[in-house]
């Protein structure tokens, strides 16, 4: 349990600074790190990455929408099968920086398998 929360929190915090000076996938660095540094176990290896992920850029996405009165997340909404609606959009962008993230600490666990035979 203690290594979930550090993984989470790891995450999370490297995501944040990695987010200052690296493009989008900086979050899927951070989740191979974090991985590698605290190591889970069955499906926590991808659900802690993906809910940490999800959790930062969902709270990102609305800080910046916000920001403008979602006009831009409501035309965007618009462009994409969403029905207008910023809050899904922002749901859906939470979702596809998860999978990264998850698909990244998945990753980061393999290769730490690898070097250790």
């Amino acid at each position: 349990m203690k290594s979930k929360i550090l993984n989470f929190v790891a995450t999370i915090v490297l995501a944040i600074v990695f987010s200052f000076f690296l493009p989008w996938w900086s979050v899927m660095l951070a989740a191979f790190i974090a991985a590698l540094v605290f190591s889970l176990k069955r499906a926590a290896v991808f659900f802690t990455p993906f809910l940490a992920v999800l959790i930062f850029w969902a709270a990102y996405s609305f800080l910046l929408a916000n920001d403008n009165d979602f006009v831009l997340a409501k035309k965007i909404a618009v462009l994409l099968p969403l029905g207008g609606s910023p809050s899904l959009l922002i749901l859906v962008t939470g979702i596809v920086g998860g999978l990264a993230a998850g698909i990244a600490g998945v990753f980061g666990k393999q290769c730490l398998v690898l070097v250790k035979k």
